[in-house]
């Protein structure tokens, strides 16, 4: 595993839903209670931007059409298969490191 820095904790503590570039893919950081998660930054319904989307509980919502997806799973309300990636989070200090591999 490659863990890549990506964010610091004081950062989501100010902006709990961040929208994070690796390698230029953008991915999603969301701190819910007290937990980071990272996912794919992508929606599948028609590629919006979920790091720039707004989060409720551990939902992010798409900025574009509204879509939800769950932080800490990944997975889509509506439509199970429409779900995003998951990737592992390490916080080692005050660093957010995630492996994108």
């Amino acid at each position: 595993m490659a863990f890549i820095k990506v964010a610091t904790l004081a950062q989501l503590q100010s902006e709990p839903l961040l929208e994070v570039m690796v390698d230029d893919k953008p991915y999603a950081l969301c701190l819910v209670d007290g937990q980071v998660h990272a996912l794919d930054g992508t929606c599948p319904h028609q590629g919006g931007p979920l790091g720039q989307g707004m989060l409720n509980g551990s939902k992010i919502m798409c900025p574009w059409h509204a879509w939800e997806f769950d932080c800490t799973t990944g997975l889509n309300d509506y439509e199970p298969d429409d779900k995003v990636a998951v990737f592992p989070v390490k916080v080692e200090g005050q660093e957010v490191l995630i492996d994108v591999a």
